[in-house]
């Protein structure tokens, strides 16, 4: 790809053409905020096939057509909620049901609040770091739509279903975000639109076998994470993840399998707030300190690495694919058929 397919933007430019496309798409100001901030995130912590490209795929997806409701409480208890995405975006509904659950724990020290009717919650990370920055511990699950083979299968089955985890600490906290397939469904979404190759080993075709070609994938199946010997392990945990989006069952539209779990408390349930931040303070600074390995020049803390590229990239600004950028600005123009 040479320089002048490439466009610098910064970060106010970023999301200002975030925020017209999400407009023009027909959100309202408050949703176009929302989608651009996360996604812009995204492109600040390092992850561009996260960034703004996703926001094309908010408007490619087929319920994006489809009507949309407020995000609404089904039933709850001081601590705990049934959460209706009411079919909206997911890094939308899944932004409501996160500050739903930081309401709760700051409440009533605990909450556990599930939700399904969304699609596309973007990066669990996110939403952890959200709830870390409120001062709670968190956990997040998804059930997504299958796109993963099991373990040994050919056809999808599971979602990427990512787990996270996000702890309080001295300064960031610490947040931890993995999904269960071998190679993340965004990522392979945006290679199909740009037309580049996926890594080996991650990926079948719809004939079953082995594939480079993300398109290919897209009509196939990923694999579980852990490789031909240990993809047991991404299958799993992909199928726990299933199991707990399974609680959110009573709300789900007919046909649909996903399901969000949020889970947020308070340290101080067990411990003084600034004791647990130093402790998990100290815990890292032992982890960093152990003697590493020919070749190694750090051990990086998950997360890390995000940080310090989001700090950068606030001063530097971001560059994303005149393809992308083209196809937000038609988006920006009232143009669903962005052409990308």
């Amino acid at each position: 790809m040479s320089e002048t397919d490439r466009i610098h933007l910064t970060v106010a430019e970023a999301r200002a053409l975030g925020e017209a496309a999400m407009r023009g798409a027909g959100h309202d100001e408050d949703d176009s905020r929302i989608l651009t901030d996360h996604v812009l995130d995204a492109a600040l912590c390092g992850y561009e096939y996260s960034g703004l490209p996703k926001l094309l795929n908010v408007v490619d997806s087929p319920l994006f057509r489809e009507p949309r409701r407020p995000v609404s409480i089904l039933r709850e208890t001081a601590s705990t909620a049934l959460v209706d995405g009411g079919n909206n975006n997911g890094m939308v509904a899944a932004y409501r049901t996160t500050e739903i659950a930081i309401a709760k724990a700051e409440a009533a020290g605990l909450a556990i609040v599930s939700m399904a009717n969304t699609h596309m919650t973007g990066r669990s990370a996110y939403f952890c770091e959200m709830m870390a920055r409120a001062g709670l511990v968190s956990i997040h699950t998804v059930a997504a739509p299958p796109s993963v083979a099991p373990f040994g299968g050919t056809r999808p089955a599971l979602g990427t279903n990512p787990i996270a985890f996000g702890f309080p600490a001295e300064g960031d906290p610490l947040v931890i975000d993995m999904g269960t397939s071998a190679f993340m469904g965004t990522d392979l979404q945006y290679r199909s639109r740009i037309g580049a190759a996926i890594p080996e080993g991650v990926a079948l075709g719809p004939n079953g076998h082995p594939t480079t070609d993300a398109q290919a994938a897209r009509r196939g199946a990923l694999l579980p994470f852990g490789g031909p010997e240990g993809g047991y392990k991404g299958f799993g945990l992909a199928l726990a993840m299933d199991a707990i989006g399974a609680l959110a069952c009573a709300a789900r539209t007919p046909g649909d399998i996903g399901g969000y779990l949020f889970i947020a408390f308070k340290p101080d349930l067990f411990v003084a707030p600034e004791d647990y931040r130093r402790e998990i303070a100290q815990r890292i600074e032992t982890v960093k300190a152990t003697p590493r390995q020919d070749g190694v020049d750090e051990i990086r803390i998950p997360g890390e690495r995000s940080y310090k590229t989001r700090a950068r990239l606030m001063a530097e600004g971001i560059v994303i694919d005149r393809k992308i950028r083209d196809a937000l600005v038609r988006l920006a123009q009232g143009h669903l058929d962005h052409g990308a």
